[in-house]
């Protein structure tokens, strides 16, 4: 059997199908657990903690390696002259706890993120997920679930960094980075807010081609320059993610990601 099955690396099969039979055995010894004798289940229970405690450090790594390979992808598609990067922190790690069951106007999940809305029934949950998607760069995601909605504004609010206004200016372009899938069609708009001194600036984006079901990556710039910021007095830098008529609609955001360069001057 040249070029067949066989051929094809048969070591790795047959441990593909070792890992198999003993993932059976442990799943029919979990069965019938109830049936087992006090020694036999004592000796079973060092040995599965044993196992676990194998699986645990093998998680870990891959964890660690995923991430290191997460952060070399992100700088290789970056404009030259990014001179600032930042993922939203409740998509680079575990949060506790991961999520908000009918949350109140401006309850904070994990640091720096909050959900704004005037629904009297706080018909929301807001959490966190492991993202599981072969493209995902992120390796956590935010899922929003609206059911009977009966306010008139939704929006999640997020605080960048001090880093984010270290050497700031007006020739900036702060670039977005998306990634979001929505049950239903949805209008969803990004609000860039620049805090100096007693004034606030704001920029606003609205995210095209959310389609029903289907998960969209888009991309959006900040031009700085459209902005009255005064460099000198930057205090606080946001983003609020605004949800227009949300009602009885789930939306996973996969990615939030942002960075910071130079305009090109001509």
């Amino acid at each position: 059997m040249t070029g067949g099955r066989m051929a094809i690396r048969p070591r790795k099969w047959l441990e593909s199908k070792a890992r198999e039979r003993v993932a059976r055995q442990w799943t029919a010894l979990a069965r019938g657990v109830e049936t087992l004798t006090p020694a036999r289940l004592r000796n079973l229970r060092d040995e599965a903690l044993g196992l676990r405690g194998d699986l645990d450090r093998f998680l870990v790594g891959t964890d660690r390696r995923a991430a290191r390979s997460r952060a070399a992808l992100d700088v290789l598609h970056l404009p030259g002259g990014t001179d600032w990067r930042w993922r939203l922190g409740l998509m680079a790690g575990r949060i506790s706890p991961r999520g908000l069951a009918g949350p109140e106007n401006g309850d904070r999940l994990g640091d720096g993120t909050a959900v704004w809305h005037d629904c009297p029934e706080r018909a929301l949950i807001l959490e966190q997920l492991t993202s599981t998607g072969a493209t995902d760069l992120s390796p956590f995601a935010v899922r929003l679930e609206v059911f009977g909605f009966a306010g008139s504004f939704l929006s999640l609010s997020v605080d960048l960094p001090a880093s984010a206004l270290q050497g700031l200016t007006r020739s900036h372009v702060l670039r977005l980075e998306t990634g979001i899938l929505a049950e239903r069609a949805l209008n969803v708009y990004a609000r860039l807010n620049i805090g100096h001194g007693p004034n606030i600036d704001d920029l606003t984006e609205q995210l095209h081609g959310l389609e029903p079901g289907l998960y969209s990556q888009q991309v959006i710039e900040f031009d700085l320059a459209y902005t009255q910021m005064n460099e000198k007095r930057l205090e606080k830098i946001w983003l609020d993610l605004i949800f227009e008529a949300p009602r009885m609609n789930a939306v996973e955001i996969r990615e939030l990601f942002f960075s910071r360069h130079l305009r090109a001057e001509f």
